[in-house]
């Protein structure tokens, strides 16, 4: 594999202020430096006094790291702990009045639950749950709305030691049976439907539908939450009302104790072909990263912040960042059921202003969005309580990274660009922002703990400036322990022979003359034109600072003479141009992009539409739009998209 090529080049710096940094839990970058010293110095020790220090012991670990079967790593193997005990009984004796959860419906009804009240409720459904025969180490699926039960029934599994698979609630019932089957969930959480953007969500038929495409199911019981209240199918001897399980239940539920290494939950990735598969992350290894990373990442000041990460509990982001990292930490947070753009493009500032937000983590997607519906909108909201903004999801451009800071920020809010993986569990490179100066485009330098490398297709590390397969060269407690019944998919993909025991994410990147790691995309996403291989990001920047653009997505084409040519999908920030307008603005673009990275760059084809294919919670489904521009017939599952009509819109060629 030649390398591939950096054709980005962002050299604006962004210091921490004297303000935030005086106040951070790492302050300045000699902390930081510090913090990488210790690691490397005393690794694995580093981890376990990190361990000791941030999570409570039923019983305390005295081994660290067992890496005698790699790459199926063991950390703190000989300790016992519950994670809902963490989260929740931890906080009581000093705590029990904060609100743990502020909970603002589609409609804007706002509730508020306090860690007391949301401990009783955890112990309410984990009693459900064990009145209905769930043991340890039963697998449980849940298929609920973005909503305090989905929390609820997080907790609830864990604290009696049931494994969680949560499935996003737009997954059709195929994906959904899917899941059911490979996990061998005994019992399913849902709602008779939810409510998004005005509109009515459908999940009890949903529900149904998965269970009937099999005639010998490990189905046994389906708990409904009344969320709606419409007419739903009803199965009697198989589908029981939440309300009628949780109440007559005790508000105390005795927490099993569960060995560090015992798995807490399973959660379904997607790759662009076959069968899903199902992350396994441990107890304590999991909880630790989630944990650490509020701390050192988002800078958590229990006391005094309201947290709001906007990801859906069916991601990762949700798991790590709504429903464990802020729990554990004993802090107050936001989670809401609608969407950012109903009834107005102005929701999420009002409710920042509303709610007094000191801390917003959301998606790039999301961002360009907001700034094409309504730029304008953030500067009629009070943001003065903000102090620090992060982005998850995919690498954010540098122009949308200046909107966030300058109009959301107001130039005095730390932003932090994270980059980690469902498999990862928790942030691996991202600025710590009361110590690293941040460029917009880059997740910066590499946590403390975690050695971040870049390697050619043998295994050697790449100079400056050349991309490559971004790795991690060491274990750390947080990584996936394996995947679901299928330890050797988990090897191959993950630790392939010839990258020497290191992780492999499958993420192509670069580094700059700082050591700032610049994401460049999936290393499938990679594009090769004329023997030159580029990186998607970088082209998909470029466009986006064209004045007119909002956002812009490239992908390859196969190509007789070139290998293969560049296709953009591009939304503008005006109505959607049509024939002769269409034709001028895809040869302004181009010229755009050869003039701001190069000949070599300039897309063939351009595609314009009123959006993307995104997935409900804000991605581009890009093996779609590889499908777009080969002009193949879309077979692939398209019940995630929230807009599926734009498949359509996107056909026409410029």
């Amino acid at each position: 594999m030649s390398h591939i090529e950096s054709v980005l080049h962002e050299n604006r710096h962004f210091p921490p202020s004297t303000t935030f940094q005086a106040q951070a839990n790492v302050s300045g970058v000699a902390h930081y430096q510090a913090l990488c010293e210790q690691a490397r110095t005393t690794y694995p020790e580093f981890w376990a006094n990190l361990a000791r220090e941030h999570i409570t012991w039923h019983k305390p670990f005295n081994r660290i790291l067992d890496a005698g079967n790699a790459p199926f790593f063991r950390w703190f193997d000989d300790g016992e702990l519950n994670v809902s005990w963490n989260c929740l009984d931890r906080h009581l004796t000093h705590y029990s009045a904060r609100t743990a959860i502020i909970f603002e419906a589609d409609d804007g009804t706002v509730s508020h639950v306090t860690y007391q009240q949301l401990f009783e409720r955890v112990c309410a459904m984990a009693n459900a749950l064990k009145e209905q025969g769930i043991h340890k180490g039963d697998r449980i699926v849940i298929y609920l709305p973005m909503s305090v039960e989905a929390i609820v029934a997080m907790q609830a599994c864990a604290r009696i030691g049931a494994i969680h698979s949560v499935v996003f609630g737009g997954f059709s019932a195929k994906s959904l049976h899917e899941r059911i089957m490979d996990a061998g969930a005994r019992l399913i959480i849902t709602a008779d439907a939810g409510f998004r953007g005005g509109k009515t969500i459908p999940l009890k038929s949903v529900v149904d539908d998965a269970l009937a495409m099999s005639t010998i199911s490990p189905i046994e019981r389906v708990i409904v939450y009344q969320r709606a209240g419409c007419s739903i199918h009803w199965q009697n001897g198989r589908d029981v009302w939440w309300h009628d399980c949780v109440s007559s239940q005790a508000t105390f539920c005795e927490p099993e104790w569960m060995n560090a290494e015992d798995p807490l939950f399973i959660l379904y990735t997607s790759g662009s072909t076959g069968r899903p598969k199902g992350v396994q992350h441990s107890s304590a290894g999991y909880l630790l990263g989630a944990i650490t990373s509020m701390h050192w990442v988002f800078d958590a000041k229990p006391a005094t912040d309201v947290f709001w990460c906007t990801a859906d509990v069916g991601w990762i982001t949700g798991h790590s960042y709504v429903t464990y990292g802020p729990l554990a930490l004993g802090m107050t947070q936001v989670i809401f059921e609608g969407i950012p753009t109903w009834p107005d493009a102005g929701r999420f500032w009002r409710m920042i202003q509303q709610h007094r937000v000191t801390t917003f983590y959301t998606a790039p997607t999301a961002i360009r969005s907001l700034i094409k519906l309504g730029a304008d909108l953030p500067a009629q909201h009070d943001l003065s309580s903000l102090r620090l903004l992060g982005t998850v999801g995919e690498p954010i451009n540098p122009e949308a990274w200046l909107w966030f800071y300058r109009q959301i920020g107001q130039e005095r809010c730390p932003v932090v660009d994270t980059w980690w993986q469902t498999e990862t569990g928790a942030h691996m490179i991202a600025p710590l922002p009361g110590a690293i100066t941040t460029k917009p485009g880059s997740c910066t330098l590499p946590l403390p703990g975690i050695q971040a490398d870049i390697l050619d297709e043998q295994g050697e590390s790449l100079p400056v400036g050349e991309g490559g397969y971004l790795v991690v060269r060491q274990p750390f407690p947080s990584l996936l322990r394996t995947l679901w019944n299928d330890p050797e998919r988990f090897k191959t993909t993950y630790f392939p022979v010839e990258f020497k025991g290191c992780y492999v994410a499958g993420d192509s990147a670069h580094r700059d003359e700082e050591g700032y790691f610049w994401i460049m995309g999936r290393i499938d996403d990679v594009l090769n034109v004329s023997g030159h291989r580029l990186g998607t990001m970088e082209i998909e920047s470029a466009l986006a600072t064209h004045p007119a653009v909002a956002e812009a997505a490239v992908v390859g084409k196969p190509h007789d003479i070139k290998g293969e040519t560049i296709v953009a999908f591009v939304v503008l920030k005006q109505q959607c141009p049509r024939n002769g307008a269409a034709k001028a603005m895809a040869d302004e673009l181009r010229h755009w992009v050869g003039k701001e990275i190069g000949a070599i760059a300039k897309p063939e084809e351009f595609r314009f539409g009123e959006n993307l294919p995104k997935t409900r919670s804000g991605k581009i489904m890009r093996r779609l739009l590889r499908a777009l521009a080969r002009d193949e017939e879309i077979s692939q599952d398209v019940s995630t998209l929230e807009n599926p009509a734009i498949l359509e819109q996107l056909k026409s060629v410029c």
